[in-house]
Parts: structure tokens; sequence; C-alpha cells
């Protein structure tokens, strides 16, 4: 423990643990409200004779011909790996934040953003290809790593601007700056999400090279073969679907991730910590 109010600092601090606990909390509580539209989102994006675009209709159809409880089909493992691999990414942001503020408010966004890369690298990394992996290359695991990345960097620095002085951020604030900020990072890397559904769905069989070159390639041949068949926009294809998910998660998770470290943290004395 450090000298300044008992808190702690550095990689083992309650301070980050809290940071942690809430945001695997936040994530848990926000996908599982709206999980239906992750399947909707998911659907469209790999079944090409879907003829449904609007996710409304596509949960209707899916509830009416699979049943109502085929809309969380999956549920509990997709829960499961997202509150190890947010626990991981809220914990190593927070920590390399700790490590790398020049000093009180003065995180600049692209601080924010390797903070968001090296974190949610080694998140996946634990969730998707587990501890033995972090040794090996793992480019499919890393491919979407911006995602978060830009995601958080927009957040802390929106975040900033709107606690300039001192103010205190409402929950809409909250809820309106994790939208905003989840908008862009999906927008910006949908494509790539795009294929990586078809490659986790099995609906592609690449060209046999391993390793950077052999992933690159079939990446590459993906994205090729999609705008040959539906033209650029067949990137986006199910993006409304996406965005509508992503984005509401992202700003739910955000508004219990503040509330439970600002709860937590007045509880501990620490709530002078949410003003940096």
């Amino acid at each position: 423990m450090s000298d300044n109010g008992g808190s702690a600092v550095g990689l083992l601090s309650y301070e980050t643990l809290v940071h942690a606990v809430a945001g695997a909390m936040g994530s848990v509580t926000a996908m599982t409200v709206f999980f239906p539209l992750d399947t909707a989102k998911s659907r469209l994006q790999v079944d090409e004779k879907r003829k449904s675009k609007s996710t409304p209709v596509i949960l209707a159809e899916i509830a009416k011909e699979e049943g109502l409880q085929s809309l969380y089909r999956g549920w509990f493992p997709v829960i499961s790996s997202l509150c190890c691999s947010n626990f991981v990414y809220f914990y190593t942001f927070n920590s390399l934040k700790k490590l790398m503020a020049s000093g009180p408010g003065k995180s600049r966004p692209g601080k924010d953003l390797l903070m968001g890369v090296v974190a949610d690298a080694f998140s996946q990394i634990i969730a998707n290809e587990g501890v033995g992996t972090l040794w090996n290359g793992t480019l499919p695991s890393l491919i979407l790593v911006l995602n978060p990345a830009v995601q958080f960097m927009f957040y802390e620095a929106m975040k900033r601007k709107a606690g300039k002085g001192g103010r205190k951020i409402s929950s809409a604030e909250i809820f309106l700056i994790g939208a905003i900020a989840k908008a862009i990072a999906t927008t910006a890397t949908y494509p790539l999400q795009t294929v990586q559904a078809i490659l986790r769905f099995g609906q592609y069989r690449g060209d046999g090279k391993g390793g950077v070159i052999g992933s690159l390639s079939n990446i590459f041949s993906l994205l090729m073969d999609r705008i040959k068949r539906n033209g650029v926009l067949g990137l986006y294809k199910g993006l409304e679907a996406k965005l509508l998910q992503t984005v509401l998660t992202a700003a739910l998770m955000f508004v219990v991730y503040e509330k439970i470290t600002a709860a937590t943290f007045k509880v501990m004395g620490l709530n002078k910590k949410l003003k940096q």
C-alpha cells in the first residue's frame, strides 16, 4: 500500500481489482439483456440465404421457427468467456493506465489506444486460445484488438472532456458516451468481424497454409470473395443488427461499470480516483 490515503498503486491493488470486477459484472449484465440481438447479428453475418434484413423481423422468425429459448442459445459459453476476458481486459487496462500515467489528468488518446490494444490482445488470447499460446503466433485472435482499443480511446477522451473541471458525469451521459465510442469502433472494424464470424462457423476452408501468412491469406481471400459476390456494401451486411447489439450492450456495460466502481470507491474512501 502507498502513503496517499492508504490507496494502493501498482499492478496488485484493490482499486485495479474493483475496476476488473466491475467491468466483468457490467459486461455480463449488458450482454444478458441484449443477447437476442447478438443471435440476430450472427445469423445475418453467416446466413447468405436469409432474406430478412430487419433485426426485429429476424428475431421474430427465429422465435417462431426455433422457439423463444433459441434466442438465448449459446448464452452460457459466451457469458463465461466474456466475464473472464473483460475481467482481464479491465485489470490490464487500468494497470497499464497507472504505469503509463505521466501525471493527474494527463492521459492522452494515444496512450489509451496503446493500452487498449495491449489489454485486449492479452485478454483475447487468455479467453480464446489459452495461456499456452501467449508464446505462439495467434494472429486470428488478435485481428480485432483495435475494436475495443478504439472504443476505449474515444470513451476515455469523451469522458475526460465531459468531466472537465471536476464536473460530475450523469448516467445518461455515460450511456451516450459509451454508445458513441462503440459505434465508431464497430463501424471501423466490421468487415473483419464478418470474416471472423465466417471462420468461426466453419463456412470457409483455407488454403492449407499455416502461421501468420496463412491467416492473412484467408482473411484477404474472404474479404475479396465477399466484395465480388455482394459488392463493398456486402462487407457491412448485418451492420444494423451489430450496431444495435454492440452499441446498446457497450453503453449499458459502461453505466453498470461506472456505477459499481463509484459505489465501491465511495465505500472504500477512494471516490477521488474517479476524477482522474
